[in-house]
């Protein structure tokens, strides 16, 4: 009996598995997620990575993999699948639109997923309420000294001869739509020997370079989102003129993935629809200020909002 029992379970568990669609596993174990070489970065790609293994895939971890454009090569290429980026970029991947369209969420949204789609079959999934646009901030004894609360404000500083040192990135010092926007119009500048340049954009360096006056820093490039600004005691300055677009994160994948497996877009929508301004401003600073990886942070928020499948 036990013999004709082991026969007809080897024989079910050999039809099982003949019933899986070919290459089913090589598809989901070669998923890869890439994310941009900063804090929100990081724990975004996280995020990514820890919600498609706890729904069944295996996805290969290639987040911090490097600024803007290298990333956004990257997944056209196809050397990754998917990658948070943000709404506001669509100005500088579609320079040819009108630039006002990209400073309102939905209509920047909408119109990104829909020239991402037709011209690289790129996927822009639900994106997030939240808005991590490009910003200045200075210290906050500077600010009260000299009295500056906005860009005009700063700008009017700078053509003075007030002392600043700008610590930033090189993509928000040469990008148009980053500090030449500010520039032009506020019509301040800065010259070269104000800025210290990092190569990856990662604010919390920034940030901490103000805070302390490393080199004389005074100055730093934030993110709307970045945690780190109140407890450092740095001051965002006001944009009176709404020159930033709207940067909703948003994880976007390629079509081909996307077409082989459908049920990332419900796995990964509660997610970002979830991440408000003051919630990303509280993760990123657990990781900015705190020092917890963007692994463990990422993990507990989504466990804490129950998106979690016991594992």
């Amino acid at each position: 009996m036990n013999r004709i029992f082991i026969l007809v379970a080897t024989l079910f568990l050999a039809t099982m598995l003949a019933q899986v669609p070919p290459g089913k596993a090589e598809e989901k174990v070669s998923l890869t997620v890439g994310s941009k070489i900063d804090t929100e970065g990081a724990l975004l790609g996280q995020m990514i990575v820890i919600m498609l293994k706890n729904n069944g895939f295996s996805p290969e971890d290639r987040t911090e993999f490097g600024p803007t454009p290298i990333v956004r090569k990257a997944i056209l290429s196809g050397e990754i699948d998917i990658y948070p980026e943000y709404t506001g970029n669509g100005a500088i991947f579609y320079a040819d639109e009108n630039p006002e369209l990209w400073k309102n969420h939905d209509t920047a949204y909408g119109r990104v997923k829909q020239l991402d789609y037709q011209q690289n079959r790129l996927v822009w999934l639900t994106a997030s309420p939240a808005n991590n646009t490009w910003a200045l901030a200075i210290r906050g004894d500077m600010a009260e000294a000299a009295g500056i609360s906005s860009l005009a404000e700063f700008a009017e500083y700078v053509k003075k001869g007030g002392q600043v040192m700008l610590a930033a990135c090189e993509e928000f010092v040469t990008r148009k739509d980053a500090l030449p926007a500010f520039q032009e119009a506020y019509r301040f500048a800065l010259k070269d020997e104000q800025m210290i340049v990092f190569s990856g954009c990662n604010t919390a360096q920034t940030e901490k370079a103000a805070a302390h006056g490393t080199s004389g820093v005074n100055t730093a490039m934030a993110f709307g989102t970045d945690g780190a600004l109140s407890a450092l005691g740095l001051v965002v300055l006001k944009d009176p003129k709404g020159v930033q677009p709207v940067y909703a994160p948003t994880p976007v994948v390629r079509a081909a993935v996307l077409d082989k497996h459908p049920e990332i877009e419900r796995i990964l929508a509660p997610v970002f629809a979830g991440l408000s301004q003051e919630t990303l401003q509280e993760l990123n600073s657990r990781i900015a200020i705190g020092g917890e990886s963007a692994a463990t942070v990422a993990r507990e928020y989504l466990n804490k909002q129950g998106l979690l499948r016991q594992e």
